[in-house]
């Protein structure tokens, strides 16, 4: 039985929400398996390994979101066909998806499996853990492909109105990512490299999911000629896919300067700010939900040609967005310490400084959590109609911000004005986006009722 769903009749606030509740329970188990991993790698190995997973989380999250960044790109088609019922042509879409995220995952693998460590003495990785940090980014680069899998698969079923079975992937992914945590970082001492054995064995699983779901739907039976090549069509993907991959790359490139200045900072502020950027994952959690339900809802009506349902998704798309961010701020203010606290074990001096950075840090983000929302909601708008190019500067902007002010503030302000160097860069990107969002509803064409 399909899955899938329209989002092109129906209240839009109602229609926009029940699709992105799965989405946050989702990020939710994605986020608890991540967290898990550091929290066990913090407690069982102590503050040297969960500094040595934050010494590279930029770095990880620039390969991965060059092929999220792709697949993403690639549904914003797929939705478009499917609101507009081409189911040929939605079906060809997903066979070229395939093939070109296969050869984008073979590429990017292959440059950063063979720069690696240049990459990490380039990025002031601190001598006393990049030993482990080059460990555990190894194993973490070979589960790409699962990566890429379940990226593409979940697009998919996004696009189409399906936003539960990408949950019941992430559901067993959490599941079977905790326990193999247990196994292989606790009882069979594996390292650091056993937390990431565990996520790359929990990804294959959703991913596997994921296209069993697909191949269930009468819609998506491909065949042989899907995956013929094309040039119209493979131009009209990567038009979509390169700019928002693209975006991820410019601002990773970002986080990776803001990396190099906290690692040059010593193995406990480098924890400390690995603590929190664990918890960013809670406070974004909603976020990325909203942002998936708005490319889906915006696509789906576009290709329907329902402008108006487009305006009306997107006010109430900020109204819910604005106020679930304020609920996760008051969340964070009343819990954060304790849950930071369940990541740091080891020296009580060294856990207590780790601690404080981590606890500051989480204050000044939470605080601010509304822009990060705005800024999700407006792209995905963007994204939705079609437009992954302002996205995309919006990216440089945020590249400028970071850069310039992590290597100014510290000078002028402390250590302590790093903590807002993100804010700066979420306002800047915020208000680029919204005034050519704001445009660019204000440019479609009238409804016409017929």
């Amino acid at each position: 039985m399909d899955s899938s769903k329209q989002m092109t009749s129906g209240n839009p606030a109602k229609l926009i929400l029940f699709f992105a509740i799965p989405l946050m329970i989702g990020n939710i188990f994605q986020q608890l398996y991540t967290m898990v991993d550091t929290m066990i790698v913090g407690q069982v190995l102590g503050v040297s390994a969960l500094a040595a997973l934050g010494s590279i989380d930029w770095l990880i999250w620039l390969v991965q979101g060059i092929i999220t960044g792709m697949t993403q790109g690639f549904s914003i088609l797929v939705s478009q066909d499917y609101g507009a019922e081409k189911w040929e042509h939605l079906r060809k879409t997903c066979g070229r998806s395939i093939l070109l995220t296969v050869i984008i995952t073979v590429l990017v693998f292959v440059f950063f499996q063979l720069g690696l460590q240049p990459i990490l003495f380039i990025l002031n990785t601190p001598s006393d853990i990049i030993h482990m940090s080059m460990e555990y980014a190894r194993v973490i680069f070979l589960g790409l492909f699962s990566v890429s899998a379940y990226n593409l698969g979940a697009s998919f079923l996004r696009a189409m109105g399906d936003s539960k079975s990408p949950l019941y992937a992430m559901i067993i992914a959490c599941i079977i990512n905790i326990g193999l945590d247990i196994v292989f970082v606790a009882y069979f001492h594996w390292g650091i490299s056993g937390a990431a054995y565990a996520t790359i064995i929990a990804q294959t699983f959703s991913a596997v999911y994921c296209f069993i779901v697909l191949k269930k739907m009468s819609i998506m039976a491909l065949s042989k000629t899907d995956f013929d090549h094309e040039d119209a069509p493979d131009r009209r993907l990567l038009k979509l896919g390169i700019p928002n991959a693209a975006q991820n790359v410019i601002i990773a490139v970002g986080g990776l300067c803001v990396q190099y200045v906290i690692n040059g900072f010593g193995s406990l502020y480098v924890a400390g700010f690995t603590a929190t950027n664990k918890m960013y994952g809670l406070l974004e959690l909603a976020a990325l939900a909203f942002g998936f339900a708005m490319t889906t809802y915006v696509g789906q009506n576009l290709g329907a040609k329902k402008t108006q349902r487009i305006k009306d998704g997107v006010r109430s798309g900020t109204w819910m967005a604005l106020f679930t961010s304020g609920v996760i701020t008051v969340a964070m203010f009343v819990f954060g310490r304790q849950i930071l606290s369940l990541f740091i074990s080891g020296d009580p001096f060294e856990t207590v400084q780790v601690l404080k950075i981590a606890y500051d840090y989480l204050r000044v983000m939470a605080s601010f959590l509304w822009v990060l929302y705005l800024l999700y909601v407006f792209r995905s708008t963007l994204q939705g109609l079609g437009d992954t190019f302002v996205p995309m500067v919006s990216g440089m902007v945020e590249l400028a911000c970071r850069v310039v002010l992590i290597f100014v503030l510290p000078k002028f302000f402390g250590l302590e004005s790093i903590y807002f160097v993100e804010i700066f860069a979420w306002s800047g990107a915020a208000v680029l986006l919204i005034v050519f969002c704001l445009k660019s509803l204000k440019q479609l064409p009238v409804e016409v009722n017929e």
